[in-house]
């Protein structure tokens, strides 16, 4: 995570000072995503593990809150940068993956970046997550969720991970279309 995952997802991008990161789980790319921002804030389903995760974070510049990515509480445009690393084939349905994007896109302040990782479909991770959710998303897939949700623009690295950057654009025009593009 740190040596290859996320170099290479902050190498050109800027995180601007508050992110949200959705799903930490143990907390794998929080403390290293903390010293890039001036505050992450960190929204973790399991109360276990926020609550251990807090405990470790206590002091710092991170902020463990134990919640739902689909329904965030924080209002529109509140974070410069959001991450999700490793933590989608995790969601049960391809619906709640897209609440999950949309509401990233929501709390995302025009021109920030979601950032993000996650496992490729394979016969062994199926077999790890047995007993498990294990919904691993196609990367064809996600391009087009993410560009429906308004993302844009998106880059998607696929080799032994799935790594995603997608920016939040600034402008009310769609990211397609000229201002001054024939309306017929």
């Amino acid at each position: 995570m740190h040596e290859e995952i996320l170099p290479v997802l902050t190498r050109d991008v800027d995180l601007g000072s508050a992110m949200l990161e959705i799903g930490p789980g143990p907390g794998a790319a929080t403390g290293w995503l903390a010293g890039k921002v001036d505050k992450i804030t960190a929204v973790e389903l399991d109360p276990e593990a926020a609550a251990l995760l807090a405990a470790r974070y206590a002091g710092t510049n991170v902020e463990v809150a134990t919640g739902s990515a689909n329904r965030l509480t924080y209002p529109s445009a509140s974070f410069d940068s959001v991450g999700c690393f490793t933590m989608l084939h995790h969601v049960p349905t391809a619906a709640l993956q897209n609440a999950i994007l949309a509401e990233a896109f929501r709390v995302l302040r025009p021109g920030g970046v979601l950032i993000g990782s996650d496992s490729l479909a394979s016969d062994d991770l199926h077999h790890f997550h047995a007993g498990d959710t294990y919904n691993p998303i196609e990367p064809a897939a996600l391009l087009v969720r993410l560009q429906t949700l308004g993302f844009a623009p998106v880059t998607l690295i696929v080799n032994y991970s799935l790594l995603f950057i997608a920016g939040k654009p600034t402008e009310e025009e769609p990211p397609c279309c000229p201002p001054d593009a024939d309306q017929r």
